[in-house]
């Protein structure tokens, strides 16, 4: 019988993991080591100094014997590390850290000081209250001093320091000018992001302030020009000085600006040529572009751990431009940002297919005025009734199908398992079966990170469809006119609909503890644009060079990110102190969800692509008069809305390609032309 062979090096894998998580512990330990022990030595060093300076040459010996000394040190030291005065980054120094030294500072010498006078039974006189004032006075000078040298040492003395010149002089090479609109405060905040950047891609020439109530000339190092309805005479002053800004970036907060005035500041903005972008917080990761209406990602390095994926357009132009494409799920997140970029390829006609009423009509709205020239047929269809999907097919005949409608919350779909079915497999075998009765030429299915080794319902059911279309690609292994079932699988899109992200955002705005499920919780990440050109790219190309069939693409996401680290990096781009201002709440993992997520299944066999950044999954498929048997089975288990039997069939075909079950597969040449007719197990 044949076996799945072990991964070679699985076990060194993990074992590095380990050995790095055992690194990044111990050299936690070590720096608050190295920092309690600077700060009792400020302590210790302050005291002697005191000491001598204040008593009597007989009274301060009694003071500075060993015993006594340990004593005083340890007191403190033990204070400044159960205060959690160590739990700071030095390089992140705040006025609010130094509130919180100065205050455990005074409790912490308060102790020492009285223990001392009890120990050698001295009453607190007079010259023992300056003697404690003074050498409190001494020590914590010294502990802010360092912290604050530390802080604007990571200010200055670090590659981009460069950008707090903001007004030195004209921008560097491949660098935009921008144009700052909003409150002195937002600017403030979105001055510190760029700072934080190693690399910032624009430079501010100024501020323009909602109004000039305000009687200031600069906000750090950007100079105050003027209030926002002033925009013609700025621009045309900064061009003057060869600094003509080309963006403008505005508080969208709808409350220093009103949507009037950010209406007419957009216009004024749009006749001066400037490129207008709309910051709704000053931490967003999204960019309302006013040109397109559309969103639009901004600068995720820092998150994403990695450069973006790009994608090359000749190559998706050349499949999608003059033919008719589909989308299913063309109000969603995924759906939406499709329909946004095929639609700049040119097809003959897109169509949209979503049942929720509302997101179709948002999606068709702002398509037809981004471009009023392109056909675009809005269709309210439901995947899971198979009419419907046949009638808008037969409509339309389209020549590509993207089929992105899905059920994708995990707990969600983890309590309503025939609903997970209903519309994730059962829905995605009725678009496949409709493409083939209609003559379409490729569908690519959007697929996930959680089908791999799934736990859940809703990965489980995603890999089922994964194997149903793997299983009609391979039918046309012999015939080059077959239609091609692709997939493409990634992992979690920032910003999407349900994510993390805005999950955090409505957390962090309400003043609430952000959600954790898990400490060690991590995930691949990836943004809305890089998960479309994937997409795009891996299908377009496969379809222009007759690829192998039964693949599944793969984006290289790089190294998965650690949710709480996610937490963190969002907490401090808003200005904030994680687990002091804002806390952190683990509240455990949720039913069917993993700790870590994986790209690849065990069965399956890990290929480089011919496109750069993009990885080929192959693995043994499933017969398809046998997968077609079990979802007759799930199609019964719906109707009946037996839920154990649907989580069951759906676990065993999910589970089936890494069982070791050996499939005795029919010559390629006996499934031509018999898509939609073998019901039978062979």
């Amino acid at each position: 019988m044949w076996r799945v062979p072990e991964l070679p090096g699985k076990g060194a894998a993990t074992g590095s993991q380990n050995t790095r998580k055992r690194k990044v512990s111990l050299r936690r330990v070590l720096r608050r080591v190295i920092l309690l022990g600077f700060d009792s030595g400020a302590v210790v060093g302050s005291y002697l100094v005191t000491v001598m300076l204040v008593f009597s040459p007989d009274l301060a010996q009694q003071f500075q014997t060993a015993p006594l000394i340990a004593a005083f040190a340890g007191i403190t030291a033990f204070t400044f590390y159960a205060s959690g005065l160590y739990n700071f980054s030095w390089r992140f120094f705040s006025f609010g850290h130094a509130i919180h030294v100065v205050a455990v500072s005074l409790f912490a010498h308060g102790v020492a000081w009285a223990f001392a006078l009890s120990l050698l039974g001295k009453a607190p006189g007079l010259g023992f209250i300056a003697a404690a004032l003074l050498q409190l006075l001494l020590a914590t000078a010294f502990m802010l001093s360092a912290r604050s040298l530390r802080r604007s040492l990571r200010q200055w003395v670090r590659p981009g320091r460069a950008v707090g010149a903001l007004m030195a002089g004209p921008a560097s090479e491949g660098q935009a000018i921008a144009l700052l609109v909003g409150s002195p405060q937002w600017a403030m905040s979105v001055l510190e992001l760029i700072k934080a950047e190693d690399s910032p891609s624009f430079e501010v020439a100024g501020l323009l302030l909602p109004s000039l109530s305000d009687p200031i000339d600069r906000v750090g190092k950007a100079r105050v020009l003027g209030s926002h309805d002033m925009l013609v005479d700025v621009v045309n002053g900064l061009a003057l000085q060869g600094r003509r800004p080309t963006i403008l970036i505005a508080s969208a907060d709808g409350i220093h600006l009103s949507q009037r005035e950010m209406a007419r500041l957009s216009h004024r903005a749009k006749e001066l040529g400037l490129e207008v972008s709309k910051i709704r917080e000053c931490w967003s990761q999204i960019l309302l572009n006013s040109n397109s209406s559309r969103t639009q990602d901004v600068d995720l390095r820092s998150l994403l751990g990695r450069t973006e994926y790009k994608t090359n357009g000749a190559i998706v132009a050349g499949q999608v431009e003059g033919n008719c494409v589909l989308t299913t799920g063309a109000g969603g997140t995924i759906g939406s940002e499709l329909c946004w970029q095929l639609a700049s390829f040119k097809p003959s006609r897109l169509v949209l297919v979503d049942h929720c009423e509302y997101n179709l009509y948002k999606i068709e709205l702002a398509l037809r005025e981004q471009y009023p020239g392109l056909d675009i047929c809005a269709e309210i269809c439901n995947i899971r009734d198979a009419g419907e999907v046949r009638r808008v097919f037969d409509a339309h005949r389209p020549s590509i199908v993207y089929h992105a409608a899905a059920l994708k919350h995990v707990p969600i779909v983890e309590t309503n398992p025939c609903g997970g079915v209903h519309t994730n497999i059962l829905g995605t075998k009725i678009v496949a079966d409709a493409m083939c009765e209609f003559g379409t030429r490729a569908m690519v299915q959007v697929s996930t990170d959680k089908a791999v080794n799934p736990v859940g319902m809703m990965g489980a059911t995603k890999r089922v469809g994964e194997l149903y279309c793997q299983a009609l690609d391979m039918c046309g292994v012999d015939d080059p006119n077959a239609p091609r079932f692709m997939t493409v699988r990634f992992g979690n899109v920032l910003g999407s609909s349900g994510s993390i992200l805005p999950l955090f955002q409505r957390q962090l705005e309400q003043g609430k503890p952000l959600t954790v499920t898990h400490p060690e919780i991590e995930r691949y990440f990836m943004t809305v644009r890089e998960a479309v050109q994937l997409i795009l790219q891996s299908s377009s190309s496969a379809l222009e060079t007759d690829s192998e069939r039964g693949t599944i693409f793969v984006l290289d996401m790089g190294n998965p990110v650690r949710i709480i680290d996610l937490a963190y990096r969002l907490i401090a781009a808003y200005g904030l102190e994680p687990e002091v201002d804002v806390p952190i709440k683990i509240v455990g993992l949720r039913p069917g969800e993993k700790l870590f997520e994986e790209l690849f299944d065990t069965c399956e066999e890990k290929l480089e692509s011919r496109l750069e950044g993009i990885l080929e999954a192959r693995s043994q498929p499933i017969p398809l008069p046998f997968i077609k048997k079990s979802i007759e089975q799930l199609e019964r288990a719906v109707r009946a809305g037996d839920h154990d039997e649907a989580v069951r069939v759906t676990h065993h075909l999910a589970r089936l390609p890494n069982s070791g079950v050996q499939f005795n597969l029919p010559p390629p040449h006996t499934n031509r032309g018999k898509i939609l007719s073998i019901d039978t197990v062979s």
